[in-house]
């Protein structure tokens, strides 16, 4: 089987903790994923002012993306940097993983559009508008829920969608989340985002907020973390998100956005990236068709990344 996943955290790991893509000891590395048939991973920089104090995340995110460019040096004939849908096609022919930039947080490029252009050029084709703290574009699930997109915000959004960079909305508070649906130009993801009328918590999409994502051609990723999913999380309660999701319409706009390496734990059933070779066997168990299965997997995330990622 093959996967696209929207998002993990295996390059701070490897940044923090030390290590190699090639067999790091985390939920993700490139001995887990061999016996896929294919795989593509959006790889997030991330860094928190708490975590790194003193340090400036401009400089966290370009040593963060250049340890990701040396990783796959190291790996070459195994993974690839890739920044449309065609690379990720030809590195699948090749028999290699394609491996996808983002930023966790637009506070990593310092909110400027100039450093965004910056990170595109540096291969990013992904960026969450905030993290949990709040920044000059917007407030988060977490810190001024109620605030939207400033004005700086949406020039932001505008130029994202101008370089053909995703514009993700995991974090985003919910003003924010529907100022961005009113301006975007281009198909959204929520990278990993699971549902809040299955599990109520801020970090996951109303119904509403998810049939927007769905109005636009955009593309939501199943978060594995227990916290977004609800009590005693196994295989079934992953499930649940999903066929609500699919009841909702959205069996062109679900995607994987596992979360790997960025959660202290997993639900019952997975232990790491191979998890979804686990989930695959469960939805085939219970009936889903294959080719629903390949949209879920791979094929939705990749339409988007197509649609969007252009350059």
């Amino acid at each position: 089987m093959r996967f696209f996943d929207c998002h993990c955290d295996t390059v701070l790991r490897c940044y923090q903790k030390g290590g190699h893509l090639a067999d790091s000891a985390g939920h993700w590395s490139l001995d887990k994923i061999k016996d896929f048939t294919g795989a593509a991973q959006f790889f997030a920089c991330f860094g928190e002012p708490e975590d790194m104090p003193g340090r400036a995340l401009w400089e966290v995110f370009q040593e963060e993306a250049a340890l990701l460019r040396r990783e796959i040096a190291l790996s070459r004939d195994r993974i690839a940097l890739c920044t449309t849908a065609d690379a990720l096609e030809a590195a699948w022919e090749e028999g290699k993983a394609a491996a996808f930039l983002s930023a966790e947080g637009a506070e990593l490029l310092d909110c400027d559009i100039e450093k965004l252009r910056l990170a595109h050029q540096m291969g990013v084709r992904a960026v969450n508008l905030t993290w949990n703290h709040a920044n000059v574009l917007s407030g988060t699930n977490v810190e001024e829920p109620d605030r939207g997109l400033s004005g700086q915000g949406k020039d932001f959004v505008a130029e994202m969608n101008r370089l053909g960079v995703l514009v993700d909305v995991s974090h985003l508070s919910d003003p924010g989340f529907w100022d961005v649906v009113s301006i975007t130009r281009a198909p959204i993801i929520a990278s990993h985002s699971n549902s809040r009328s299955c599990h109520f918590h801020t970090r996951n999409l109303t119904d509403e907020q998810f049939t927007a994502i769905i109005g636009l051609n955009g593309a939501v990723g199943l978060n594995v973390c227990p916290e977004f999913l609800g009590e005693s999380a196994d295989l079934d309660t992953l499930r649940g998100h999903l066929e609500h999701f699919l009841d909702l319409g959205g069996e062109d706009t679900v995607a994987l956005g596992g979360d790997w390496d960025g959660v202290s734990r997993l639900p019952q059933g997975m232990e790491d990236i191979t998890g979804w070779a686990v989930f695959y066997g469960h939805l085939r168990d219970h009936g889903y068709r294959e080719t629903l299965l390949d949209k879920l997997f791979y094929k939705n995330l990749v339409r988007v990344v197509r649609e969007v990622c252009t350059m």
